[in-house]
Parts: structure tokens; C-alpha cells; sequence
């Protein structure tokens, strides 16, 4: 037992109120629940209860037992003065204001259902599992679970866009340069994205737009920048780009304070920062326009067209310097371009919208059921519990769900626990 489920049982009123009463025999209404107060004082703030037909106005506490009131010191704090109403499992004590008024209490360990209660123990009883629900998830109904995700993946966007917005800011409302830094953190994926996005903020955009006119200007700028030109090679192509980075940074100024160094450890050789690099620098120069062309973009196909690059024909046959390969052509694969289209511009766009006072959710919610899902170890592991449709907005929602309500026990704030926990089965 602990006092989320007793919130949640006050909030959603899940209990007899049949003959509904004081621990002092008063006879007790709920007008209103209160709204849950997430900052310091009472649990609920703005309630409105009638005891013995005098109607009160103020905040509800919540204890698993009375005597928790003097266990948290509530006594010497005058916020607890507004308490109208103390909402227990098991009242142990009488509990006094700091004026020595006794407080109503409402005792609630025998109005709970049964049933529910065993439920609740269930989903919480085994914390070894992978999600408490585990063994109960595919019993949860699809139309449940489906509405669910579709909410979860407006609250994950809702996320992206407090970041988006927070680079909009510092880039002085630059709408161009925050795209730039979302590419150069999801180019660089889950290994080098703080580095690759460590790259973006040391470079003022304007700099980086003069310099994508030219495809081995940008390029030597953006691999200069990463630390990759730095020491000798015998390598033409590398003394190329080395040549023209130092001049760059020369001309503009440019400094290297607080790049991060990206990493080619454990990585495949495809996504090698030197690959992502020179796809990204062929990007900016193939588009100069790649903001509005991003933004205007409505479907699918349009996007694949956009982020259909490659990188520079040096890398047809290298890796990395010095080191000849067999000769491929390195694309951007649909896959990766995937990742692109949901973690870079479905955010931006959803953010430039709202900005602009538009709703764009009908083209969002097209965009993303179109899109594959992502194929990581937290989807496969739902995958394995229930069936789903396999795209980008349900991937996204069972991301949500496991990392906001699964890891952190939100069972209570979440639409499967709160099924789980009606279940009378």
C-alpha cells in the first residue's frame, strides 16, 4: 500500500461512499475531489466537502495512517492549517491543527472494493518483471491500448517541442540553425549524438550556411570541428580538407571550446562519424533550402526525396583516412532516414506549427502511422507481450510508455493499470 494508490482511489472517488462518514460520526459529502497539488503542502488543493451539512472549502490530506500527520511534522506547518478533510487507509489517532482543532478524517480501508485491492497488489507485488503488467498486458483490451499510445505519443512530442523551443531561443528565433542542430544530434544516433550536437553549437549557422555552398568546404568544416583533421596522413584528400578547415577557421573565427570528440568504439563502420559527417555536409549543400522544403513536405515520399543523399565519393572506398575499403556507395538508408523523419522533422515541424498558431495533428498522426516502427529492444519486448501495428506512432507511444509511466510505477496515471485495476477478473 503506499499513498499514489490513495490518491488515486480520492481523485476517482473509487470508493463506497454509501452512508459516507467521519471517523468523529459526522456525516460527510464530496463536492469536489481537488485538484493534486504537485508542489509542497496538502495533497489536493481546491477542495469542497459538506460535514454534517456545513459546507467546506479548502485542501485534502492523504496518509496510509492518522499518525503520518505528526511523522511529517504537518503539526508546525501552518500550510496544513487549510486541511478540511484527512483522507486515511487505516485512521490510528486523532489529529489536531497547530490550533489544537481536530480535523475530520474519512477512514477508507474498509469502502475500497475488494477487488480492486487485489488487483492493485498484483500489479504490484513482483518488481523482478520488466513492467509490473507484464503478465497481465496482453489481456489489456486493443482499443485501449491503441488510444493510449496515440496520447503517449502527443505527450512524447510534447517533450521534443520543450527542447525545440529552448534552441529557437538561443538561436534568436533561427528557425534554419535549429534544424541544423537537431540533424547534427540524430545523425550522430544514440553514441555521438551530444557530440555531433556539441559540433552545432560551436558554429555559428551562418558561418555553416556560406560554407554549405561548397560541398568540401562543408565538410571539411564540419569534420575540422569534430577533431578528425587533426596530425598528419598521406592522404590527398584528407590534406585537401585540412587545408581548407584551418583557413575557414581562421576567416571566421571559429573555435573548438567544448566540442565533444565523437566516437568510433562498438560502432559499425556505416555509421562511422566520418560517414554521418560527410551524408550531413552533402545534405546542407544539396538543399540550401532545407528548412522550407522540410516543413512544406507532406507526405512520405516527398521526405525520402529530400534526405536522399549520399556521402562524398571519397568515402565510396574508405571509412575512415588513409584506409581503402571495398568500393560502395554510402547512402542514407530508408531506415535511417526513418529515425530523421521522427526524431528531426515531424518535432520541428509540430513546433513551427504551434508557433504559427496552426494545427497540423491530422498530417502528424498521417506521418507517423506511415512510418515504420523502430526496431530497438523496448518495442520487440511489447511486441512480444501483444500485437501492434507496426509504426512509428505506436513505437513511439510504447517508448513513452516504458520510460515515463513503466520505469518510473506511474501504473496509476496510466490507462492499462487503471484497466488492470477495474479488471474483475
Amino acid at each position: 500500500m503506499n499513498e499514489d494508490f490513495l490518491h488515486y482511489v480520492w481523485k476517482y472517488q473509487k470508493f463506497s461512499s454509501l452512508g459516507l462518514a467521519t471517523i468523529q460520526g459526522e456525516s460527510l459529502q464530496v463536492l469536489k475531489v481537488g485538484t493534486l497539488n504537485y508542489n509542497a503542502g496538502p495533497d489536493f488543493i481546491y477542495g469542497q466537502v459538506v460535514i454534517d451539512g456545513r459546507v467546506w472549502a479548502g485542501t485534502i490530506e492523504i496518509h496510509i495512517h492518522s499518525s503520518h500527520w505528526y511523522t511529517h511534522h504537518h503539526e508546525k506547518d501552518t500550510n496544513y492549517d487549510t486541511v478540511i478533510l484527512h483522507v486515511v487507509w487505516k485512521h490510528d489517532m486523532d489529529i489536531r491543527r497547530s490550533d489544537e482543532t481536530c480535523i475530520p478524517t474519512l477512514e477508507l480501508m474498509d469502502r475500497i472494493d475488494a477487488g480492486m485491492l487485489r488487483n492493485y497488489k498484483r500489479l504490484f507485488s513482483n518488481k523482478r518483471r520488466w513492467i509490473n503488467c507484464e503478465d497481465q498486458f496482453g489481456d489489456i483490451d486493443e482499443f485501449v491500448i491503441k488510444n493510449w499510445l496515440d496520447r503517449l505519443y502527443f505527450e512524447r512530442l510534447e517533450q521534443k517541442s520543450r527542447s525545440i523551443f529552448e534552441q529557437l531561443e538561443a538561436s534568436k528565433n533561427d528557425w534554419q540553425a535549429v534544424l541544423f542542430r537537431l540533424l547534427c544530434k540524430n545523425f550522430g544516433l544514440k553514441v555521438n549524438g551530444s557530440s555531433f550536437l556539441s559540433i552545432a553549437l560551436s558554429l555559428d549557422h551562418k558561418v555553416v550556411k556560406k560554407c554549405s555552398q561548397s560541398l568540401l568546404r562543408i565538410e571539411a568544416l564540419l569534420l575540422g570541428q569534430a577533431d578528425l583533421l587533426e596530425g598528419d596522413k598521406m592522404d590527398s584528400y584528407y590534406e585537401q580538407l585540412q587545408e581548407i578547415y584551418l583557413y575557414s577557421r581562421v576567416k571566421y573565427r571559429i573555435s573548438t571550446e567544448g566540442v565533444e570528440v565523437p566516437k568510433f568504439f562498438r560502432l559499425r563502420p556505416a555509421n562511422f562519424p566520418t560517414i554521418r559527417l560527410s551524408q550531413l555536409a552533402n545534405l546542407l549543400h544539396k538543399r540550401p533550402h532545407l528548412f522550407s522544403e522540410v516543413i512544406s513536405a507532406g507526405t512520405l515520399s516527398e521526405l525520402y526525396a529530400i534526405f536522399n543523399v549520399s556521402s562524398s565519393s571519397y568515402w565510396d572506398s574508405h571509412y575512415n583516412f588513409e584506409v581503402i575499403s571495398a568500393k560502395r556507395k554510402k547512402r542514407l538508408t530508408k531506415e535511417f532516414i526513418n529515425l530523421l523523419i521522427i526524431n528531426t522533422v515531424i518535432p520541428l515541424k509540430y513546433c513551427y506549427a504551434k508557433e504559427k498558431g496552426q494545427d497540423i495533428s491530422e498530417e502528424i498522426l498521417q506521418l507517423a502511422t506511415t512510418i515504420k516502427a523502430e526496431d530497438n529492444s523496448i518495442v520487440k519486448k511489447f511486441k512480444s507481450l501483444s500485437r501492434f501495428e507496426n509504426n512509428a506512432l505506436e513505437s513511439q507511444g510504447l517508448l513513452e510508455l516504458k520510460n515515463n509511466y513503466c520505469e518510473k510505477n506511474k501504473c496509476l496515471q496510466c490507462a492499462v493499470g487503471n484497466s488492470l485495476l477495474k479488471n474483475r477478473h
